[in-house]
């Protein structure tokens, strides 16, 4: 009886440790680096010129083969100025900005290809992940205002040597907010023409690009 009881309680210790260790095998934590580049009433389009560099931490949560839950946080930047515009009403304004930027979030990704924690596997995938965040911005109108971000991108990360993966990423950060660029509705006080007003019907949003490295928890060390 005694034999039993030994044997029983080493099979549940065994059995906590195997479920530890393939919950670790979801876990991953990492950071990047790359930029931020704005799009609004100063730039309508997307102009590398004004790309500004960020960085990031993330970790990730990866509940299957295909579906991860990513939590992370950045810093950056943004800048733009109507003179590099060809448009004559902004360069009739004449404005630029320099706003920065805090951000926080949690995306959903699915991954196209099973991502898996197996010995001598190859692993990389093409994902999307989709989200929403908090940032906190500061230019020369608006003193750390927050608005909530709508994150939406893509990515494609490969597993160079176990543990270690890289990746690379796109997403864009939609708001519902017109002062990133400190260029709202009443910027320019109560002598407001339309050549200073910007386009309320154009809300900010912003890209972040980044090259990414993570560590994945493979192996817990039984005491």
């Amino acid at each position: 009886m005694h034999q039993y009881g030994i044997k029983k309680a080493r099979l549940i210790v065994a059995g906590l440790f195997i479920s530890l260790s393939v919950q670790a095998q979801k876990i991953e934590i990492g950071g990047g680096l790359g930029g931020m580049l704005y799009k609004g009433d100063v730039s309508p389009a997307l102009n590398p010129r004004f790309y500004r560099p960020a960085g990031s931490l993330f970790f990730r949560y990866n509940a299957t083969r295909s579906f991860s839950v990513r939590g992370s946080g950045a810093i950056g930047g943004l800048r733009a100025d109507d003179q590099a515009s060809s448009d004559p009403l902004q360069q009739a304004r004449d404005y630029s900005f320099r706003t920065n930027i805090t951000e926080a979030e949690i995306d959903f990704e699915y991954n196209f290809l099973n991502y898996q924690g197996l010995p001598k596997v190859k692993n990389w995938t093409p994902y999307i992940f989709g989200g929403i965040g908090l940032c906190r911005f500061t230019n020369a109108v608006v003193r750390m205002g927050g608005v909530v971000t709508y994150p939406l991108g893509i990515g494609l990360k490969y597993e160079i040597k176990r543990p270690w993966s890289v990746g690379v990423e796109f997403g864009t950060r939609f708001t519902r907010n017109d002062y990133l660029d400190g260029l709202g509705e009443y910027t320019f006080g109560p002598a407001v023409t339309k050549v200073s007003q910007s386009n309320p019907a154009l809300k900010d949003s912003y890209t972040y690009t980044t090259i990414t490295l993570s560590y994945t928890f493979y192996k817990i060390v039984c005491p």
